[in-house]
């Protein structure tokens, strides 16, 4: 599946055919197993290179990314109290790659991804993502709890992937006794999304921050 970054409306197959083989010109030499975190980030620059991105190469390489322990834990930082995002490459303007812990039970809010694309591998521990149906709209005053569209139990080495078109989604570590790790990328970044309450279906901003960048703490949290 080839998507562009362009909001641009193409209502002509002759060209959404060119850009479709463009892409494969620009990627067929591209490998699609990526041996090591820094082989990985590589590829995803050469992969978004230009505006036009096959979603399906980029789940690939992602899937069979395998890495180990002492490539992340520069970005290893856990918080008792929520759970952490640790950029590891802000890309070049067209995506964000970042390591996220869970420390025991933590989980995140409901929330969408700003019209961006979301993978997000499990790479140590065992995650549940519960996705969502967009509330429905019935009005200012009233209120509704959410549906639940599916339920998955992400183990290590699992890759999931979300965008607003199939839903919302929260993340939760449900081990009372151990940590989790997923590696994210974002396509393109965003720096807010919108949460949402579970019972009544209202939503709010939340403006989202690192805990860390290139393995540094930021002053933000």
């Amino acid at each position: 599946m080839t998507e562009t970054l362009l909001n641009t409306n193409m209502h002509d197959i002759h060209d959404i055919q060119l850009i479709r083989q463009k892409y494969v010109d620009n990627t067929a030499h591209l490998s699609t197993h990526p041996k090591s975190l820094n082989e990985l980030i590589e590829l995803l620059y050469e992969a978004f290179a230009t505006n036009d991105v096959n979603i399906d190469y980029v789940h690939t390489i992602m899937n069979n990314y395998k890495g180990n322990v002492k490539e992340w834990a520069p970005f290893l930082k856990f918080q008792p109290n929520k759970y952490t995002r640790n950029l590891v490459d802000a890309g070049n303007g067209k995506f964000n790659l970042m390591i996220l812990c869970w420390a025991e039970s933590q989980g995140s809010s409901i929330h969408d991804h700003t019209n961006s694309h979301c993978f997000m591998k499990c790479i140590q521990g065992t995650l549940v993502e519960t996705k969502y149906a967009w509330p429905k709209d019935g009005g200012e005053n009233t209120e509704t709890p959410m549906e639940i569209i599916s339920r998955t139990e992400l183990k290590d080495g699992k890759v999931a992937y979300i965008n607003d078109s199939i839903g919302l989604h929260r993340v939760e570590n449900p081990s009372h006794t151990d940590t989790a790790v997923t590696l994210h990328l974002y396509v393109p970044p965003y720096s807010h999304c919108s949460v949402f309450d579970e019972r009544t279906g209202r939503t709010k901003e939340a403006h989202v921050t690192f805990y860390s960048i290139n393995g540094l703490l930021t002053t933000s949290e």
